[in-house]
Formats: structure tokens, sequence, C-alpha cells
């Protein structure tokens, strides 16, 4: 292949590509076919790179490569596509990351899970702190410096050379190393699989990066591939990273009324990681030989329930116990039931749960919540139980005060934690937060740590849009729920058969406003098969109807709290992916925006009701 033409294609590729390569989250699930996740979009790709076509009318039609950019994206697809081209490598072998060291943790996973061993080559300093990684994520390795490494070097396990350099698209590549990871000061990494023996590692790494970290950003992939063309990259400039860190932490501590300094991570989930993975270090150092048990409901958020899992995978002396929250089960009475079995086992519980719930949109009695987090229990021999960690997933309504002095949940330890896709940029990045309240303030240092040694703090640019983002976000919020609350009471009027799960009006008073609601549609059949059938068919015909008739506004995509628009999605078959299937719900999920021609949704929806 003539490298000049590759080049010159992805310089034509960089000056048409469609603005939306850069700056959405969350692409359209009607164009995307979850099960050929970047497969889709490569083999369209390559068909164009064949025909020479760059203009930007066939680039927008190419298929939704993943349906959240922390998986990956048209970008991170092109560079890895490019990497593949210029190393001979199939494209599927390369993966790109945000992290500099989660891919090499996505190594170690599998291997503790199959019980193989591992030799890591790095040169320079140890990229990750060696001892914490052994001891708290439970992954073995041999640590190696790059000098002992050489053309004859065997060994009866997987072989890790990471290397540090500046181009990332030129490597190389070692015929006698299983995983090149080729990390960049500023930009992230890329990792390279090497030889077909070692492609049943792919998945595995695909799944790291989806839960556990981030692809390499948008933004990012564009400044490596514009060195590789010789372009100036118009998306670098100076960085204003402290003013803007000082800014996000300001406008934090005003939204949550916490004054323990938060914490930015790459994507809500990298959050979450960071905060399960200190939680269990902080539990093994303060309770050691205890048991850990996170208590999860099993119909949460995919993420979530996937990540959750996954840890406990890993991990012996950590447990998932599932609890019930949805569709008429109480969170409280499951949380009393729970902590009261964990307290007699004398174990560790971290409960994480949404607020409102997803998809229900379902809010627990509050009081009676803070009361069952702050009773004391007893173990077994009578001793004072270990008391609960309460891990609240505010992604919905990240505006409800609930660690501050006098909140309902200052006197129990409590980290609250929301996507950053969502609300807090309106929909220009991923990075999340989490802020503690006084009283679990101890437990921030772990996380930052582990936060840290995956590599996952937000990046600079993550920084500069919530910094922009954040301040106006109480406004969208309440704006949003404006067009919500009219949007559900015009459905039930005019299909009042229809089951709406929303927050009631005192909910509302009390400050939980979301922007989404979920819509169980009436059915018929003379089977309980047949109206299910029935059902998830109207969900469909539904969404049709208004993202056809609405497409510069209405959107079949998985995101809410953006800047303007409506989208619509079926939880069961996007948010819910990984999700056991008994669990899962199949009803469509709505979410609005500040800014939206609320009338005409009504129009469309009613001309839908008098189609069925």
């Amino acid at each position: 292949m003539e490298v000049q033409k590759l080049k010159n294609y992805i310089s034509d590729v960089l000056q048409n590509m469609p603005a939306d390569w850069l700056n959405l989250t969350t692409h359209r699930l009607d164009i995307y076919n979850e099960k050929e996740a970047k497969r889709e979009f490569i083999e369209s790709f390559e068909s164009l790179f064949l025909s020479g076509k760059t203009d930007s009318s066939v680039l927008n039609q190419l298929p939704t490569a993943y349906d959240y950019i922390r998986l990956g994206h048209p970008l991170s697809c092109v560079l890895e596509w490019t990497i593949a081209k210029l190393n001979n490598r199939n494209v599927h072998q390369v993966i790109s990351f945000s992290s500099k060291t989660t891919p090499v943790y996505a190594i170690l996973r599998k291997n503790l899970l199959e019980g193989k061993k591992t030799q890591i080559f790095y040169a320079g300093t140890i990229p990750f702190d060696a001892e914490i990684v052994r001891n708290i994520y439970g992954y073995n390795f041999e640590l190696k410096p790059v000098e002992e490494f050489s053309p004859e070097t065997t060994f009866d396990g997987s072989i890790i050379f990471i290397s540090q350099q500046e181009d990332i698209i030129n490597l190389e590549l070692k015929s006698n190393v299983d995983f090149h990871v080729n990390t960049h000061s500023n930009l992230g990494s890329v990792i390279v699989v090497n030889g077909a023996s070692n492609d049943n590692y792919i998945s595995e790494i695909q799944h790291v990066r989806r839960r556990e970290t981030i692809a390499m950003t948008p933004a990012n992939c564009l400044t490596v591939l514009n060195n590789y063309v010789g372009e100036q990259d118009g998306n670098s400039k100076l960085s204003n990273v402290e003013s803007d860190k000082a800014s996000v932490v300001n406008s934090l501590a005003q939204v949550t009324e916490s004054d323990v300094k938060s914490l930015v991570a790459s994507s809500g989930l990298s959050m979450q990681y960071a905060i399960m993975m200190g939680l269990i270090h902080d539990a093994r150092e303060t309770h050691p030989g205890k048991a850990i048990k996170f208590i999860v409901p099993p119909n949460c958020y995919g993420g979530t329930n996937d990540q959750a899992r996954r840890v406990a995978a890993c991990i012996t002396d950590v447990e998932i116990v599932d609890l019930a929250v949805d569709g008429g089960k109480d969170m409280v009475d499951g949380i009393e039931t729970i902590l009261d079995e964990v307290a007699k086992e004398d174990a560790i519980p971290y409960i994480i749960a949404e607020i409102p719930t997803n998809p229900r949109v379902e809010v627990p009695d509050l009081n009676r919540l803070k009361e069952a987090l702050g009773k004391e229990r007893k173990t077994i021999d009578n001793k004072v139980a270990v008391d609960p960690v309460f891990i609240l997933d505010q992604t919905f309504c990240p505006n409800v005060h609930f660690l501050g002095e006098g909140e309902i949940l200052s006197t129990v330890r409590t980290i609250v934690y929301a996507s950053g896709s969502k609300f807090p940029s309106g929909g220009l990045c991923t990075a999340g937060y989490a802020v503690s309240n006084t009283k679990a303030a101890g437990l921030m240092e772990k996380i930052e740590l582990h936060l840290s040694l995956c590599d996952n703090e937000a990046t600079d640019l993550q920084y500069e849009i919530l910094a922009k983002q954040l301040p106006s976000m109480i406004q969208r919020i309440a704006d949003a729920y404006i067009n919500t609350r009219s949007f559900v009471d015009y459905i039930q009027q005019i299909l009042p058969e229809a089951k709406i799960n929303f927050v009631s009006k005192e909910l509302a008073d009390y400050g939980f406003t979301p922007s989404v609601f979920s819509l169980d549609l009436p059915t018929k059949g003379n089977t309980d098969l047949e109206r299910e059938a029935y059902k998830r068919s109207l969900n469909h015909k539904l969404i049709k109807m208004m993202i056809t008739s609405i497409p510069n506004e209405s959107k079949y995509c998985v995101s809410y709290g953006q800047l303007k628009g409506c989208y619509w999605t079926i939880p069961a078959t996007s948010t819910q992916g990984t999700t056991k299937e008994g669990d899962k719900d199949y009803i469509a999920r709505v979410a609005l925006s500040p800014i939206m021609d609320l009338d005409l949704h009504k129009k469309i929806f009613s001309d839908f009701v008098n189609e069925i």
C-alpha cells in the first residue's frame, strides 16, 4: 500500500469530516448495530478509501461506530484503521485509550481470570504503582526494564511491551511481543494485539475500555491524525487547565453544597470504577480480613451493573448482592433487609443506587432511607457492624442537595457521582464527577489515588467544557423539566391508558425535576407473549415517527441532559444492554431539553395516537 496515498486520503477525510465526529458524545441508534460495533463502520470506511471518496455527504452516511464516544467513535476508528494500515495489522487488533495504564490492566485482568503469567517490559519509570495493582486489583505480573528485552526473549505467558513516544502511529513492533502499548505523554495510548493467537483478547480489551475507562477522545484522536498528515492542529491551543479545574471545583461545590473537594474523571463509569477500587482499598486497610459487599440493583444502568460484577469477578473477598428497587419493589425495604444480613456476617456494605431510578424514575422515601442507612447494627456476636457507604448515581437529578449540612444524607457516609455527558456538559463531553459529604470525606483520598492509578482524570479539554457548562446547569435542568412536565401532562390527557413513570408534583416541589420519563404504552393480545410483542412493536413505531417527522430535533439516542432536542430510547436495548434478560425493561424512555419545539412534538404524538 502506498503510504503517501493513505496520508493524502486521511488528510482529505479530516478536512471534510462531519462536525458531529468531533462534537457529539452520543450517536444515532437508528443506524447502529451493536453486534457489529466498529466493524460495520470500518468496512464502510474501507470501501470509501478504495473508491477515493471523502466528501462530507458520504462520510456523514457511515454507520454509527459506537453509541457512546467513551466506547469509541468515528475518529478513534479512523485512527485505529490508519495505524493498522501502516503497521500491517488487522484493524481490530488496534485499540486506542484515553488512559495510558488501563490497556495494561486489561491484559492483566484476562490473565488473572485464566491463571496466565505476564511479563511487562518498560522504559524509564514504572508506569503505575505495582504493589497497589498487585494487592488491590489482584493482578500478577513481573516487571522488567526494557534493556533486558531482546529478539530472543521468550516467556510462558503474555509479554507486554510499553513504549513512550510522541509518534503513536508509526510503531516499532517486535515479533516476540504479545501486546505493544504505545503511550503519549498527553493524548493517551494505543495497544496493538500481536498475532492471531492473541485475538481472543480483543473483545476483553474492548470491554475494559467500555466499562472502566474511555477511548482516546475525539479531540485527541484528531490531534494525532493531524500530526500524522502534517496539518496544523486547529484543536490545539494554550491550555488554562488550572483555572478550568478551579472553576469546575467551585461550580460543583455550589451545585452539591459540599465542602469536600470534588474529583473529575474522564467519564461517569471511570469515576465509578475509581470509587469502587478506592473503597476496596480503604476496606482492606481499615477492616482487614472482612468480606466486602457491593449492593447493586440488578436492573439499574447497564454500565453500573456490569462494572460492579466485573470487579467482583476479579477479587475473591468482593461479592455483589442484588437490590430490587423498581417496578413495585421498595428500595428502603430492600436496603433494610440486606444491611441486616450483611451486619450479621460482619461484612462491609457499599450500596450503589440511582435516585431517581432508571428507567422507572422512582424516588424512595428519603427519610426512611436516611434512617435505614444510619441505623446501628450488630454482628452475629453482638459487635457493632461496619456502617454502610451510600454511593448515589445522581445523573438524573444532579441539582438535588443530599450532602450539605442539614441535608437528608448529610449524617450517613455518602458519595454522589454523575455522568458528565448529561447535564454537567450538556452532551459536549463525557467527563463525570464525584463529591462526598463530610462524613465520607476520608474516603476521597483513596478514590483519587485509584483515579490517578487508572489515568482516568478528565482531560484538559473536558475540564474546559465543564468550566463553561456547569454554571448554567441548574437553569437548564429547570427549563428542561418545564418542557417535560408539559409533555407528560399532554400524553396523560390524550392517551390516559398509557402508564407514565415520572416524578410526582410533590417530588418536583422537593427538588426532583428530571427531564426524563418512561412510557409504558397500552397493549393488546390474548397472551402475555402477544401483549409484550405488541408493546415492543408500538415502541419502535412511536420512535420512528418522532425521528422521521422531526429529524433536526428528535433522535433515537441513549442520552439526556443535552442542550437542545429530544432523545428517545428503549433501555433494554441500549443502556441495559448487558443486564440479565429477566431484569430488562422494554419500555420507551424519553428525554427532553430546554430548547425544542414542544408543540411540534405534541402534534406528532397526537398523530401517533390517532394511528393506534
